[in-house]
């Protein structure tokens, strides 16, 4: 097999998406630290919110910056791993890890605010999610936007603004905004799985490769030259993707769909547990002050009579 050096430095790690990178964290610095007196009613940003942060670019940048990035293009499976970080961590991430006093200031544009609490709605965001990660994988929109870099950014954009209207409503804690409480949170997370289960299952269980920019010798050269630099490939004498892996197309394909599901999977137990325990302890709070409001109640009535 050949080995994924043969593309060069700037073909595997991207070096000016990872200054895009530590601007955008530089950038965040700034806002959140020298710059706060810009905005209203601020506060300290937290540990827990830069830690967030800083996790969500550090993941972005393995997912679309590092080798990951030129091997998703080679393998559907690393293709699905990215999709699933990317729309399933770095999402959520990005959004806990911005204080609210940002997002005080980015809504107080009435025609944003307006438009995010109209797709934010549970039923809408979940619709919105799924329909954007299938058209996605659907595959003559994947190999259509696979072979042009302004559809390929567009594409990618739209499904990640897609993960964030998902996972606004269960991590947001703007009091103005809209969320969901207790088992309402529960379920919508168990119902966003499910949702986009069908998806993953027509990847999985299809017999024969789909993808003609994976499996293809010509649409996977034309693939790969937008994401390596002009001139590389011509050097090389490579036909396909099989040159890297000795994995067949079709099992590389449906190793995408079991790869997604688990990642998801993963994600969504540790999200669940965590609202789960948050559910416990409200309803034991609340069961605490339901039991002392009876006590007094009770006392008032036995000193009335």
């Amino acid at each position: 097999m050949m080995p994924f050096s043969i593309f060069g430095f700037r073909a595997l790690w991207s070096p000016y998406f990872f200054i895009t990178v530590v601007l955008l964290v530089v950038l965040y610095f700034l806002l959140t630290k020298k710059w706060r007196h810009w905005f209203e009613g601020t506060e300290p940003v937290t540990k827990r919110e830069i830690s967030y942060f800083i996790a969500s670019m550090v993941l972005l940048y393995i997912v679309k910056g590092s080798p990951m990035d030129l091997i998703g293009h080679i393998l559907f499976s690393v293709h699905m791993s990215q999709m699933a970080l990317l729309l399933l961590a770095v999402a959520p991430l990005m959004i806990i890890g911005i204080p609210n006093f940002i997002w005080k200031k980015v809504f107080s544009v009435k025609i944003i605010d307006k438009t995010v609490r109209l797709l934010t709605k549970p039923i809408i965001s979940l619709l919105i999610f799924t329909l954007a990660f299938s058209m996605y994988h659907y595959p003559t929109i994947l190999d259509t936007i696979k072979l042009s870099v302004f559809l390929h950014s567009i594409f990618t954009i739209t499904v990640f603004l897609a993960a964030l209207v998902l996972w606004w409503p269960i991590v947001n804690t703007l009091e103005s905004h809209p969320q969901l409480h207790g088992l309402k949170k529960i379920g919508y997370v168990i119902l966003s799985a499910l949702l986009v289960t069908p998806a993953c299952a027509l990847i999985i269980f299809v017999d024969v490769p789909v993808y003609e920019t994976y499996s293809s010798g010509e649409a996977w050269l034309k693939a790969m030259a937008l994401c390596v630099p002009a001139g590389t490939l011509a050097g090389l004498s490579i036909s396909g993707p099989e040159l890297f892996t000795n994995m067949p197309t079709v099992y590389d394909q449906q190793l995408g769909g079991i790869v997604m599901k688990i990642i998801q999977e993963l994600i969504y137990v540790v999200v669940l547990g965590k609202l789960f325990i948050n559910w416990y302890r409200e309803e034991q709070s609340n069961a605490d002050e339901i039991t002392e409001r009876a006590l007094l109640e009770r006392q008032k009535f036995e000193m009335n009579r």
